[in-house]
Formats: structure tokens, C-alpha cells, sequence
């Protein structure tokens, strides 16, 4: 099978039914990617979320924050979570998953009205809680997954359901691995 690099918008488009069935309250945890220092990726079986490093191992503590009065790393951008059925599509091959530089791949709908802001993912022994801060698509995305695929996540559907993924914060320190489940508890 051949695989193209960057798929059109129609093929992205055409793909969307499949993402919006993604589980809306128990879904899994696909894979996980530290990295540990910027461009490096590590998929890993297994991994440990921290309330103040993040996924332990991974260098968003230690990068500049450019967007922070302060110039340290956002607390609300400190685990990316990015729907796994997305992915798929659009990098095309499990082993290029990890180029979109999120760390965790879930089998989840991520859209604002499933995972608003404030919603609690327990994965494993380790809660998260989703942030408003936004995730879109970026240069490096582009040049990565193609200018269509950058149309397609930020684009008003792709933003509503969050095909560029989330940011959230580690509200509970705890292991996670490949396989658990994530359950979902939206804020009342």
C-alpha cells in the first residue's frame, strides 16, 4: 500500500464521520510520546503524570514559556492530548503519530460540547483537567501533515472538535499506560 504525505481536503472531509464517532465517556489511551528535549520524540508504554513537570521525562518544564509574562512554561498547556482517530488520518502511519509533538493519542471525542474546559480525564491513577487554552495547528504541523491538514484542524469544525487536540494540566499526580481507559467528568 502506498502511502501519499499529505492528504487533500476532500480525503480529510470525507474522514470526519469516522472521528465523530470517537467514545464520548470511556475511551482509551493510544500512545504516548515524551519528549524529552525539543524535536526528540520517545514513544513510551508507560509513563508518569506529575502536577508540577507534566508527563515526568518530557521537556515542557524546562522550555521557555514565550507567551508568559514570566517566561516560564503555561500551566494550562502542560499535556497535549490529541483524538487518535484524527491522527490517524492525517499522518497516515502509527509511527508518524508522534511528528504532531502532542504527548498523549486517546480514542476519545475531544470537542468543546464532550471535553469543555474544566472537564476531568482520569487516565490511570492520574487525573487532568482540560484548559480553554487553545491548541491549533502551526507551521511546523504544515510542513509536518500538509496545508490542507492545517485547514482542516483549524478550520471552525476542526476548532469545535478539537482535531488539533487539547491542552489540560495534571490536577493529580499518577502512572498511565498504553490500553487504559480514560473517563471523562465534565464540570456541573
Amino acid at each position: 500500500m502506498s502511502v501519499e504525505l499529505h492528504l487533500s481536503k476532500e480525503q480529510l472531509e470525507a474522514a470526519l464521520p469516522q472521528i465523530r464517532l470517537s467514545p464520548k465517556d470511556n475511551g482509551t489511551l493510544q500512545m504516548i510520546v515524551r519528549r524529552p528535549k525539543i524535536e526528540a520524540r520517545e514513544v513510551i508504554e508507560q509513563g508518569e503524570l506529575d502536577t508540577v513537570v507534566g508527563l515526568v521525562g518530557d521537556c515542557w518544564s524546562t522550555r521557555p514559556g514565550f507567551k508568559t509574562p514570566d517566561g516560564l512554561p503555561n500551566p494550562d498547556q502542560q499535556v497535549t492530548l490529541m483524538n487518535s482517530r484524527a491522527i490517524a488520518l492525517i499522518a497516515q502511519t502509527t509511527d508518524r503519530w508522534p511528528l504532531a509533538g502532542d504527548q498523549l493519542y486517546v480514542d476519545l471525542d475531544l470537542s468543546d460540547e464532550n471535553a469543555p474546559a474544566g472537564t476531568k480525564l482520569c487516565i490511570g491513577t492520574a487525573i487532568l483537567q482540560v484548559t480553554a487554552e487553545p491548541h491549533n495547528g502551526c507551521r511546523k504541523f504544515s510542513n509536518r501533515f500538509g496545508t490542507a491538514a492545517t485547514k482542516f484542524v483549524n478550520s471552525q469544525e476542526g476548532k469545535f472538535l478539537h482535531l488539533r487536540g487539547i491542552n489540560a494540566r495534571v490536577i493529580q499526580n499518577g502512572a498511565i499506560r498504553v490500553g487504559d481507559v480514560l473517563k471523562v467528568q465534565r464540570p456541573s
